[in-house]
């Protein structure tokens, strides 16, 4: 995990949920610990790892996530053991 991908865990981690985060950002970060990316139908993705599965639907046209998704981003990141 390089310092991008370290500074995105601790943004995802912050209270209260910031809404400025890039989902790009997220999505690299998920891919870096080792979770699968599936695409689905039209903006739809899902990360798996280890039996746990979150989906989400990719911003658009905004490039920032939303704070649900960065809620359910940190939970993902719970489940697999992953914290900042």
């Amino acid at each position: 995990m390089n310092s991008k991908h370290r500074k995105t865990l601790a943004a995802v981690f912050t209270d209260p949920v910031s809404g400025t985060i890039e989902w790009a950002a997220v999505e690299s970060l998920l891919l870096t610990t080792g979770a699968r990316l599936i695409e689905g139908r039209g903006s739809r993705v899902r990360f798996e790892k280890d039996g746990e599965v979150a989906t989400f639907h990719r911003p658009h046209p905004a490039k920032e996530a939303k704070r649900y998704q960065v809620r359910d981003a940190r939970d993902f990141l719970e489940r697999i053991g992953v914290r900042p």
